[in-house]
């Protein structure tokens, strides 16, 4: 039993509990329309978007030939005893083993590989720290209407615009002891120079200053664009409601930052923990093993030592511990209410 509305009400009709109107299911589930299962949908996603997929393949296929295979067949050797006498010799046949992780458990309880491992992350940290302050202390003066503005922006684009080997080369003619600008400098104010690429403190002193320069530009160029993209009237209430400099930087230009900052630090990490052309051309690594991180004494274990299966090893290792963290802070900026990308 229903009851129809007079007309010109919206049309609902009320039914009796005990008596199923049109609309209710039936428990029976309706064909599905033909041409609708997954090879249909498959077929007609192909004709809508096949100009897109010609257009990616050869990316997909560049990246297959680049990136994967050689990342399948290092992952393969790490697994392997291969070195320059049982593998990648065109005079004889490949002769190398499995040995499952015994390159992995040799690593690992190795002291080379703390020693590395320790400086590695204090080469990470120091210099991505200094990248991001002296990024944001450059950004917030450039952000400001000051004569010449264009000028310096350019002036502060040419450590990350020059090629990094002119610019690694450059600085370790500069460290040369006696002959180096450096040396020079604190002979003619009366002070002895130390080593600089001698000794393992000043070393590691002057490849974090080194990198240090290189990097900070991005975060200028980065942390510049966050802050135009600050609405201005946030700062201006902020003013109004009586916030002094720090309080409106504090409260409105860093959450503000805060996408920004989030992904290019975590791109800062990444980039500095894979760094490799700065201290293989201005240090080698040495003295010794002191200014060795990770990315550096793999390829002295792969193409010095021809220890090809524990250099792959390393870069396994490398490969999981960037993985591992990039996973953690992406899980720990999300938890705070930011998107890394």
């Amino acid at each position: 039993m229903s009851v129809e509305l007079p007309p010109g009400a919206p049309g609902v009709i009320i039914a009796d509990p005990g008596h199923r109107t049109l609309d209710e299911p039936t428990g029976f589930e309706k064909p599905s329309p033909p041409g609708s299962g997954p090879l249909a949908r498959i077929r007609a996603g192909w004709a809508r978007w096949w100009y897109a997929y010609a257009l990616i393949t050869p990316v997909f296929v560049a990246m297959l030939v680049l990136v994967l295979y050689p990342l399948i067949q290092a992952i393969i050797f790490s697994f392997t005893n291969a070195d320059q006498f049982n593998s990648l010799n065109v005079f004889m046949e490949d002769s190398y083993i499995w040995v499952g992780l015994e390159n992995y458990i040799q690593i690992l309880q190795s002291q080379e590989f703390r020693d590395v491992l320790w400086f590695t992350i204090i080469w990470t940290i120091s210099c991505v720290f200094f990248h991001y302050v002296l990024g944001l202390g450059l950004a917030l003066s450039l952000n400001r209407k000051v004569r010449f503005r264009a000028g310096y922006r350019i002036l502060l684009l040419i450590p990350w615009a020059m090629p990094v080997f002119v610019s690694a080369f450059s600085w370790r003619f500069m460290f040369n002891s006696p002959y180096g600008f450096f040396a020079d400098l604190l002979y003619s104010l009366g002070i002895e120079s130390p080593a600089f690429l001698g000794d393992d403190t000043w070393a590691k002193f002057s490849v974090i200053l080194v990198n240090i320069w290189l990097g900070f530009p991005f975060m200028v160029v980065a942390l510049l664009g966050g802050l135009q993209a600050i609405d201005p009237e946030q700062i201006e209430a902020a003013e109004v409601d009586g916030a002094n400099a720090w309080q409106r930087f504090r409260d409105v230009t860093m959450p503000g930052l805060r996408p920004v900052s989030a992904t290019v630090i975590l791109l800062g990490l990444i980039w500095t923990f894979n760094v490799f052309a700065v201290i293989y051309l201005i240090t080698g690594g040495g003295p010794g093993t002191s200014t060795q991180i990770l990315t550096t004494w793999a390829y002295t274990n792969a193409f010095d030592y021809k220890l090809y299966g524990v250099g792959t090893a390393y870069g396994v290792i490398i490969l999981s511990i960037l993985i591992v963290f990039s996973s953690i802070y992406r899980r720990t900026v999300r938890k705070l209410g930011e998107e890394t990308w």
